[in-house]
């Protein structure tokens, strides 16, 4: 089975919120929320895909260092296995907006499960509520 590097990462905001995204209409698993991230690209290390990816889905600009390791998932899908490192930032440059027309919302860790997600989030939750 063919396994999948996604690097994501829980924005935090001054306020304790987590930024969450939504799913567009015409990906996988449209309509659930997750947290910011992408696919890691060879090459790459799990920072710097985030680094990209924050700029290029949210148009924000963080760096390497502010990018702390928090914990990971490994789930199996149908068609491949997926491994996402999870980084908590909680220091970035400009305001996320939505820019591949995902929907954002900012959630406390407390309101996590009563956003839809993909499987491989849902054992990330708790260990958010015990850290953030």
């Amino acid at each position: 089975m063919k396994i999948v590097l996604v690097a994501a990462v829980a924005l935090i905001d001054r306020d304790g919120r987590i930024l969450l995204a939504q799913r567009p209409e015409g990906k996988s698993m449209a309509g659930l929320w997750e947290f910011p991230g992408g696919k890691v690209e060879p090459g790459e290390t799990p920072e710097s895909a985030l680094v990209r990816e924050l700029h290029e889905e949210l148009g924000i600009e963080t760096w390497n260092s502010c990018l702390a390791p928090l914990t990971f998932a490994s789930h199996g899908y149908d068609d491949f296995h997926l491994l996402m490192p999870l980084y908590a930032c909680r220091k970035w440059d400009g305001i996320p907006q939505p820019k591949e027309g995902q929907s954002l919302s900012w959630a406390y860790s407390r309101e996590l499960r009563d956003y839809p997600m993909p499987p491989a989030d849902l054992p990330l939750i708790p260990i958010l509520r015990d850290w953030v």
